[in-house]
């Protein structure tokens, strides 16, 4: 889930710094330092988007710096257990497919893909149903539900995600089958008369046997 942020930080702002204006240097400075960063409770540091507030900076003994606490806002990603999320994938593997969602990437174990059995077609980079013979490819957007998070490091996110509930899958998939549906509720009445027809046949002949 995707949220603005108020976060306070005591920014160091160093002495090339010092004659620009304070709220633009520092905006660049914490842009620089958190963007693309994963916090265990803030979660993805999509991008910082404003500074709100900057108290006077105060001077460390050792150090030329200027430190100011500082009030900004951010634009973070937390990805939450059972929330419904749309990507693309981006690449499939023989244990499955990692979809890009946005701010993370997430896997879709080869066994959350479809209740279909799977193969792995690694010729043509892709997972194919073998009895559906539906497949998943890179490039295909999706919509699944997340049933796994670990956020511990930038380098060692894991979000695993699953499609076999309604309503999830490949969204060529899902769009197919609402036209099937869509197609049967409005299936024309004249194709129901034959059978009303041969209701009323039936129990004619069956009224002329007792006569």
């Amino acid at each position: 889930m995707y949220n603005i942020m108020t976060l306070q930080e005591e920014v160091r702002l160093p002495p090339t710094e010092f004659g620009k204006p304070r709220k633009e240097a520092i905006l660049q400075l914490l842009r620089a330092k958190y963007e693309g960063q994963v916090d265990k409770e803030t979660g993805v540091i999509v991008s910082v988007t404003d500074v709100v507030t900057v108290q006077e900076g105060q001077i460390k003994p050792g150090d030329g710096a200027a430190f100011h606490p500082t009030t900004y806002k951010a634009l973070v990603y937390k990805p939450e257990l059972n929330e419904v999320v749309e990507g693309d994938v981006i690449e499939i593997v023989e244990f499955g497919a990692f979809v890009n969602l946005g701010a993370i990437d997430g896997l879709i174990h080869i066994s959350q893909v479809t209740d279909d059995f799977l193969d792995y077609d690694g010729d043509n980079q892709r997972l194919q149903g073998k009895e559906s013979k539906k497949y998943l490819k890179a490039g295909d957007k999706v919509r699944a539900r997340i049933v796994a998070i670990s956020m511990k490091k930038s380098q060692n996110q894991k979000v695993g995600l699953t499609m076999r509930q309604p309503g999830l899958g490949n969204l060529e998939w899902l769009e197919t089958e609402d036209k099937k549906q869509e197609d049967k509720a409005n299936k024309p009445a004249e194709e129901k008369k034959p059978a009303e027809k041969k209701e009323k046949k039936d129990k004619k002949a069956e009224g002329k046997k007792k006569e």
